[in-house]
């Protein structure tokens, strides 16, 4: 009797022994750090040091991981910004501050002639070529502050300076020199605010939308308060150059901006989309400023609704950096005073062609580079901008 209770206890004791080889302490599923392995091996296979129960670890940890909430699962994925609006909303709480940089080139000629032709090949009268070069910089602050997990608000704030270079020639006079005339102007821009709403909940290849509202005042110094060179008026009279003498910041209108973005995750890619339509509101009793401290009455001007869509592709590189490719379009209609559109006025087309840069440089600051490239004669040649956002 004995020597069975012995024998027993023996297995019994080795049965216990096994289980804890080969079971699976709960602890060490939501706090252990699972040791790297080769990207090479396959699945069912495991490098060196793997046991069963570290990969069992790993798999859970990357697929439910315990006391964090699967935040990714119900939020857009965010993508190096190309386009003005993010696409990732700003968690609830937390507010985001995006100091950012923009710079703008754009050149054009012109050819207008004034005269008339005797056959095809002869014109008798004024050929006035101008080519035109504009730089744009924009310095702006913007701010962005999570409501709830789907709502945000935003506002920007910012500082334009401009400088044009207009330069003419009378080519049908032969001993006439080129003139050059140069222009410039600064100050506050266009403030803008607006909110941001996460229409869905999307998930792991299903899209998300953010729809958005956005404002713009005419903050800025519209074209109508700075000086235009003309003696009495622009209109109907020949004297002077007829270009502001001091740029505009602003474009002088308010506008009422709204859109619906889509983005979808398709690992390792992420897919994006929207379209927008602005609406800009009349202005009654306008009036230009000319030399002589004199004003040209104008009446009412309403600027034409802008159409716009845009489409690209995030990519990341990896858990630090990714680039984004995109595409830009917006139409802009023929602009009407005193409710009559303007003879020369016609829809205008832009379209830009964007490459953008993404780098976290730490948990809550990152670095976002864009260029663009004008595919239109309306639009800027080029155009560089650097955003550095920082959660707090």
């Amino acid at each position: 009797m004995p020597r069975a209770r012995k024998i027993h206890r023996f297995i019994a004791s080795g049965a216990v022994l096994c289980l804890a080889a080969f079971s699976v302490p709960a602890q060490p599923l939501a706090t252990a750090e699972v040791p790297w392995r080769s990207p090479s091996l396959t699945a069912g296979t495991t490098g060196t040091g793997d046991s069963p129960v570290l990969l069992a670890q790993a798999q859970l940890k990357e697929t439910t991981p315990v006391g964090q909430a699967p935040e990714s699962q119900s939020r857009p994925p965010e993508v190096a910004p190309i386009f003005e609006q993010p696409g990732v909303l700003t968690a609830p709480g937390r507010y985001v501050l995006e100091p950012s940089l923009q710079y703008g080139y754009s050149s054009s000629n012109r050819i207008a002639l004034v005269g008339y032709t005797v056959i095809p090949a002869l014109l008798i009268g004024l050929v006035d070529v101008r080519e035109v070069k504009r730089n744009t910089t924009s310095a702006a602050l913007a701010a962005r502050f999570g409501v709830t997990r789907r709502l945000e608000l935003d506002w920007r704030v910012p500082y334009v300076y401009r400088s044009d270079a207009t330069v003419s020639r009378d080519v049908s006079n032969p001993s006439s020199g080129e003139s050059v005339f140069s222009s410039d102007g600064g100050g506050l821009g266009d403030v803008e605010i607006g909110a941001r709403y996460q229409l869905n909940a999307g998930g792991a290849d299903k899209a998300f939308y953010v729809g958005s509202l956005r404002f713009k005042s005419h903050t800025g110094k519209d074209p109508f308060e700075v000086v235009t060179n003309c003696i009495t008026a622009c209109t109907g009279n020949a004297a002077g150059s007829g270009l502001p003498i001091d740029l505009p910041t602003g474009s002088g209108f308010n506008s009422l901006q709204l859109g619906v973005t889509m983005l979808y995750p398709s690992d390792p890619a992420v897919f994006f989309g929207g379209i927008s339509y602005t609406h800009n509101f009349l202005r009654t009793n306008i009036s230009r400023k000319v030399l002589n401290n004199q004003e040209e009455y104008i009446g009412e001007i309403l600027p034409g609704a802008v159409v716009g869509f845009n489409f690209g592709m995030g990519l990341a590189l990896n858990e630090k950096s990714s680039f984004s490719l995109g595409y830009d379009h917006s139409s802009v209609g023929r602009t009407e005073v005193n409710g009559v559109a303007l003879p020369d006025s016609v829809r205008t087309q832009l379209a830009t062609l964007l490459l953008g840069y993404s780098y976290r440089m730490t948990n809550r600051t990152s670095l976002n580079v864009s260029v663009g490239a004008g595919l239109t004669r309306d639009t800027p040649d080029v155009s560089l901008t650097v955003r550095l956002p920082m959660t707090f």
